[in-house]
């Protein structure tokens, strides 16, 4: 089965820092880009503990699911940048307060720098769109 890929980013997010969508789309499938801790507003990080940074990225998930008819719930898998795996803990305990009750498979990865100055943390997913 053929399907277009639709690509876009919404406009209540941070704008992408390079030549890509934040969301791509097609066949019910929804794959969100690497996402930092920015406040959509001032396109400035949140904060610089990664708390705040984690917390954050899952409202913007959240934000972009809302756009393509989909939620936090129907997310089937995150992949999260650090770092600093030292941080690994506080970034679980936000993670988990922001998300909810689902808990999507998930990959944590320690990285040596991410492209967003001072992020501590990025994260991207894959959902599917609800009935």
């Amino acid at each position: 089965m053929t399907s277009k890929v639709e690509t876009f980013t919404p406009p209540d997010v941070m704008a992408p820092i390079g030549p890509y969508s934040h969301i791509a789309k097609a066949n019910g499938v929804i794959a969100i880009s690497a996402t930092a801790g920015v406040d959509p507003a001032t396109q400035k990080l949140v904060g610089d503990d990664v708390a705040s940074q984690t917390t954050q990225i899952i409202k913007s998930f959240a934000a972009m699911l809302a756009s393509v008819n989909s939620d936090l719930g129907h997310v089937m898998h995150i992949s999260v940048f650090l770092t600093d795996m030292a941080n690994f803990k506080a970034m679980n305990a936000a993670y988990a307060e922001a998300i909810g009750e689902h808990r999507p498979a998930r990959t944590a990865i320690a990285v040596s720098a991410l492209p967003k100055p001072g992020a501590l943390v990025t994260m991207n997913l894959t959902a599917v769109e609800r009935d």
